[in-house]
């Protein structure tokens, strides 16, 4: 008698197997749940960040009046912050090489957010000129890893989008900070707008250690010594492409801020007389940066990383061009340009560190953020004595200057149709 033969259960697809460190693996692909709660991390990192960076922008003529200092001694307050990140951003690129990308943007992170809620607590303008110091060097772990991890952890036909994602990200972190301080500040003071600010940084840096997820292609880097780091931070100051992207850095964002920072001086003083819950209102130009990051990021596939930056500089120039006039609403209209183009710029240059770069990606995004943030100390400041001695058109013109000057660099340095292959990226130039 034939036997019937018993039906086959059929075999569950195999699980595959996790990537062997070392092994290649594409990265996340957009649209991915791990993609998603990546940018969704790192965009509260951003809130995290740059509210606590910039917490006192929206306040120095409130600063200035209380702690009886000038304009540009209060504008310290921003400096002597982005000083101590600029300090410390290599040494945390190197730290992350060792401990992982999110345990160092955790430890970073956490840090900050203590010093945060003490520095509204500073007994002395000295003392709070100390705190804002700390502060900024713990803030170094999360600007000089983010676009690391970003470049390790994500497809890489999708990095440009990511890292406008982020950018925009840190866009709303530096505007809801400022729209929180304005009106506290005018109804209890500074002291007070700094605190909130503090606490709503807290909440975001929450989120970001509960969203983040692990490293999936980080490998511990050996310890290589001062000498292996300076090895690696010298191969790429001695790329032409990275050093263009570093004075572009350097160069606008230390005229962006340079404009945030006392154009809150020229509104409030004659003939516009604005308080500080209004002139708090000007940050809302930061959402054209928003939209113009990802905007730009989506542009460079069909106009080039190259064309999109120099374009991104001329909407700079046409932006502060408006503000030299006493019309309200064309400086207002100008700020949004202004933004608008320098996020656009910025989002570009920081995203190509990691193309042109094809080894210590995190070094290169480093030396990125040194100069970006020693232009926000150094041009932030100087642009207080611009001001003070030639007005308002004397500060506007000189950042117009370093934004011709940027193009100019660009345009020479990343000749029109090189593909970035030839940088070490695919199809964009």
């Amino acid at each position: 008698m034939p036997r019937t033969p018993l039906p086959r259960t059929p075999r569950p697809p195999a699980t595959p197997l996790p990537a062997r460190p070392g092994a290649a693996w594409p990265g996340h692909p957009k649209g991915s749940a791990a993609y998603r709660r990546i940018l969704a991390g790192l965009a509260f990192a951003g809130v995290a960040t740059f509210a606590q960076l910039y917490s006192t922008q929206a306040v120095l003529p409130l600063v200035a009046a209380d702690l009886q200092v000038t304009a540009a001694e209060a504008a310290l307050t921003i400096s002597l912050a982005t000083v101590g990140l600029a300090a410390t951003v290599l040494p945390w690129s190197f730290l992350a090489d060792r401990i992982g990308r999110v345990r160092a943007m955790a430890w970073g992170i956490s840090a900050a957010t203590v010093l945060g809620l003490l520095a509204p607590l500073a007994p002395s303008f000295p003392a709070l000129l100390g705190l804002r110091l700390l502060e900024g060097m713990a803030l170094g772990g999360i600007p000089a890893i983010a676009i690391a991890y970003l470049n390790e952890e994500v497809n890489k036909a999708h990095t440009a989008l990511a890292a406008g994602t982020y950018v925009a990200g840190t866009t709303l972190g530096g505007l809801a900070g400022r729209l929180v301080a304005g009106p506290v500040g005018e109804l209890w003071g500074w002291r007070a707008a700094a605190l909130a600010v503090s606490v709503m940084a807290t909440a975001a840096a929450v989120l970001f250690l509960v969203l983040v997820p692990p490293a999936r292609n980080f490998t511990a880097a050996a310890a290589g010594g001062f000498r292996g780091a300076l090895a690696t931070l010298a191969g790429h100051t001695r790329n032409p492409r990275l050093l263009a992207i570093y004075v572009q850095a350097f160069l606008l964002m230390g005229g962006f801020v340079a404009v945030y920072n006392y154009l809150g001086f020229r509104l409030s003083g004659e003939p516009f007389g604005l308080p500080a819950t209004l002139i708090s209102l000007i940050f809302l130009a930061y959402l054209s940066g928003t939209v113009s990051a990802r905007w730009a990021a989506g542009l460079t596939l069909r106009f080039g990383r190259r064309n999109v930056l120099v374009a991104g500089t001329a909407l700079m120039v046409a932006g502060l061009a408006l503000t030299l006039t006493q019309l309200l609403v064309l400086i207002l209209a100008g700020l949004l340009l202004f933004t608008g183009g320098f996020f656009a710029a910025h989002s570009i240059g920081s995203g190509w560190t990691g193309v042109i770069a094809t080894t210590g990606r995190a070094q290169a995004a480093s030396l990125y953020n040194l100069a970006y943030y020693l232009g926000s100390s150094v041009i932030g400041w100087a642009g207080g004595l611009l001001f003070q001695s030639l007005g308002w058109a004397g500060l506007a013109l000189a950042v117009m200057a370093l934004a011709v000057t940027t193009a100019a660099v660009t345009a020479v340095v990343h000749p029109a149709g090189v593909p970035a292959a030839a940088a070490g990226g695919p199809r964009l130039r």
